[in-house]
């Protein structure tokens, strides 16, 4: 699917200890490593900020990793005395349990069906395979056996088109850098080539088997300045020295193409192997994109052919037969279709199929002769389709509400297709579909797990007032018998940033707070896309204060209302929604009682000159636009900070292995908080050195979470996590 292709690709550019309890007795602990204040003054556009704890972004100075590990191991000290923390860590063992087994990344060549299967036991999926869905399955490659000095996972599997070959990504530690090794699938062999440094594994096959298209970082070390910065796309041929591997497509090659040292030059195959293309990825999620003749790979100078730019606000592509379909924003927010010529493609004169309405196109996929477009009101979804052949339309008609989706099994050789639905309280079925009948049969990969509580779990769907009278969705989830007296300890989340709703899916983790009386609140703050590109584009750079406003909204409301209180209110943002949460506790610490900010940008200001800072100035701004610097000083969670302030309880969450948020980012805002806070609530900084921006390890996820939550719910008053001694430092 090109779509996915490309949806795949733009993910790239893609925080004096007392606690005041009932007991009289006191438990020792470690002592709060110190920080010292080494102030650095800067000037921007004519505004000096003082940052007291730039020493900090040094993490190859011995001082600053001892100064990680010793607040790592504080925390941990600290953790391993709450209560009900291992019993939350069982309780996700004991709900993973009751999914017998779980299927993913399901992918077809020929009557061959590749997947990923993890069982209970196992902290890891597997590679199987089997002919037919219903054939005999057989393993094809274990991670973790595949070395035994090696703790992999497998962040990604491709077969070829012929299904003989496979290419499979592995990661080490969470790092979402990955080693491509391509296996015989017949032999279940690794030829002895590798190619490392692979964001994710993305890897696109050539039609004739022989070898894959790919774009590596520069470097494996993700505190590498350099590492995701005039990157090259490259032609791998099996069975070659990839130290040799021809440079495609780059910015040093093609200095005539608007190449910028934060773009990803991604390079790809329609479906039917008649084009490729060539996109400039981004965190703008509007296409900047050529096309070229497959024939043109082996030629020393590629012609290319304009697809889209940036100005035609096309932010998604599909080829069917001759045809070029296009998801297009420009003059309508929440989103069209347009059709054209696929040799000769213009988004200025392309037709309209699929005009704008009032729900938001979130995404398009294709099978061999449908395309299926997917609308939203928000929170639910339907999908569509379009048969090409015949010019009709008509609805998929997948059961029930929230989120739904088409996933084709092997475009464009079959129209068969996946289909499945889950919600905030429905684990979810998956369906085979097929589109010419428009049947939907439960899929052989469909498991149903009998989870405790979900029968009595209360789903409302809120629209409350912001802080400038705009209304926003809020998602509020709970277990019946509630009583509205503020009493119950709240969880509430929120991300609102690259355009990215929070659509209602079903969570193990959540479940467990929500069978202990915890209520869930997802936030949908605008940043997102719940309302389209205007309810994007109204949190995005200088209008991002929306963002957290929207968040604090929701929890005055929460408040107002009689679901929680103050000293039961937990808020929590992760990765971009850390500046959520950073900037909501800094503007209104009174309204909380913990949060947590997870793998957070912290130091919007400073984001720039972290590896992976360049390639997100798109999205939130640049220090080299007064304007926009002035908005990322104002999204600074670290730089807002105040001394003498009572702070709540905050968690900073960072990972050794993380290329997404370096973990100086959190490091410094809980610096600055445990040096400023008056409260006499914890501020720790949870240092994980076996994760990144998240893995797929289980054991890790589960104490990770664990971790964040007991801390959280401890300072949220739950009963379950109270200390029986407090917890003092002196």
């Amino acid at each position: 699917m090109i779509t996915d292709k490309y949806r795949t690709y733009m993910k790239l550019g893609s925080f004096i200890l007392l606690v005041f309890l009932s007991a009289v007795n006191t438990l020792p602990a470690q002592t709060l490593p110190s920080t010292p204040k080494r102030p650095v003054t800067d000037t921007y556009f004519g505004k000096q900020v003082v940052d007291n704890y730039r020493w900090l972004e040094n993490m190859n100075s011995d001082e600053v990793k001892n100064w990680f590990k010793a607040q790592g191991a504080y925390t941990n000290a600290m953790l391993n005395r709450i209560p009900g923390r291992d019993k939350l860590i069982q309780t996700f063992v004991d709900y993973d349990k009751l999914l017998t087994v779980r299927y993913g990344e399901i992918k077809k060549r020929g009557n061959t069906y590749f997947y990923r299967k993890t069982l209970p036991s196992e902290n890891v999926g597997k590679l199987y395979i089997r002919e037919g869905k219903t054939g005999t399955e057989k393993l094809l490659f274990d991670p973790l056996g595949s070395e035994k000095s090696k703790k992999y996972a497998m962040s990604t599997f491709t077969p070829s088109p012929d299904g003989r070959t496979m290419a499979i990504g592995l990661q080490e530690g969470g790092a979402e850098l990955s080693t491509i090794r391509t296996m015989d699938v017949a032999t279940r062999t690794f030829r002895p080539e590798s190619i490392t440094a692979v964001f994710g594994g993305g890897i696109d096959w050539l039609p004739d088997n022989s070898g894959f298209l790919y774009l590596p970082n520069n470097s494996l070390d993700v505190k590498d300045p350099q590492g995701n910065l005039n990157t090259k796309a490259r032609l791998h041929k099996l069975g070659t020295n990839p130290d040799a591997d021809p440079e495609l497509w780059s910015r040093a090659k093609n200095p005539d193409m608007g190449i910028r040292p934060d773009h990803y030059p991604v390079m790809f195959f329609s479906d039917d192997y008649t084009q490729v293309y060539g996109v400039l990825s981004s965190v703008d999620n509007r296409v900047d994109g050529w096309l070229t003749n497959p024939a043109d790979l082996g030629k020393p100078t590629i012609t290319w052919k304009r697809l889209a730019a940036s100005t035609d606000s096309v932010t998604g592509f599909v080829k069917l037969g001759n045809k070029l379909y296009l998801k297009s924003i420009k003059n309508a927010p929440n989103g069209q279709i347009l059709v054209t010529d696929a040799t000769d493609p213009n988004p200025a004169t392309a037709a309209v199929l699929l005009p704008e309405s009032n729900q938001n196109i979130t995404r398009m996929v294709s099978t061999k002769d449908f395309l299926f477009v997917t609308l939203s009101d928000g929170i639910n979804e339907k999908i569509r389709q379009y048969d090409s052949r015949s010019g009709q339309w008509a609805d998929v008609p997948i059961p029930g509400t929230g989120t739904v989706g088409i996933e084709p099994y092997d475009s464009p050789r079959s129209n068969e297709a996946l289909a499945y639905t889950t919600s905030w309280n429905n684990p979810g079925t998956a369906y085979e579909y097929n589109p010419d009948n428009r049947q939907l049969a439960v899929s052989t990969f469909d498991v149903k797990p009998n989870y405790p509580g979900v029968a009595d779990l209360v789903v409302e769907e809120l629209e409350i007032p912001g802080h400038d009278g705009v209304m926003v969705p809020l998602s509020v989830v709970y277990k019946k018998g509630l009583k509205r007296d503020g009493s119950a300890v709240c969880f509430m989340t929120g991300y609102g940033a690259y355009g990215i709703s929070a659509t209602p899916y079903f969570s193990r983790r959540n479940l467990a707070l929500l069978n202990q009386g915890v209520i869930l609140a997802e936030t949908h703050p605008r940043g997102g896309s719940e309302k389209g590109q205007k309810w994007y584009r109204a949190g995005f750079q200088t209008t991002k204060p929306n963002t957290w406003k929207d968040f604090i909204s929701s929890g005055e409301y929460l408040i107002k209302n009689g679901y929680t209180s103050a000293q039961h209110l937990i808020g929590e943002g992760t990765s971009a929604g850390g500046i959520l949460i950073g900037r909501a506790i800094t503007e209104r610490p009174d309204l909380f009682a913990a949060a947590i900010s997870n793998v957070s940008c912290s130091n919007a200001l400073r984001m720039e000159e972290s590896p992976n800072g360049p390639v997100n100035a798109p999205e939130f701004g640049t220090v080299k636009d007064s304007l926009q610097c002035m908005a990322l000083y104002e999204m600074d969670a670290f730089n807002h900070v105040r001394e003498g302030t009572k702070y709540p309880a905050v968690m900073c969450v960072g990972g050794m292995n993380d290329p997404r948020v370096i973990v100086w980012q959190p490091g410094k805002f809980a610096a600055a908080l445990q040096n400023a806070t008056t409260s006499g609530k914890p501020v720790v900084m949870q240092v994980n050195y076996d994760n990144g921006h998240f893995t797929e390890d289980k054991a890790v996820t589960f104490r990770n979470f664990a971790n964040m939550y007991a801390f959280a719910l401890w300072q949220a008053g739950h009963p379950a996590y109270q200390p029986v001694k407090a917890l003092v430092t002196k």
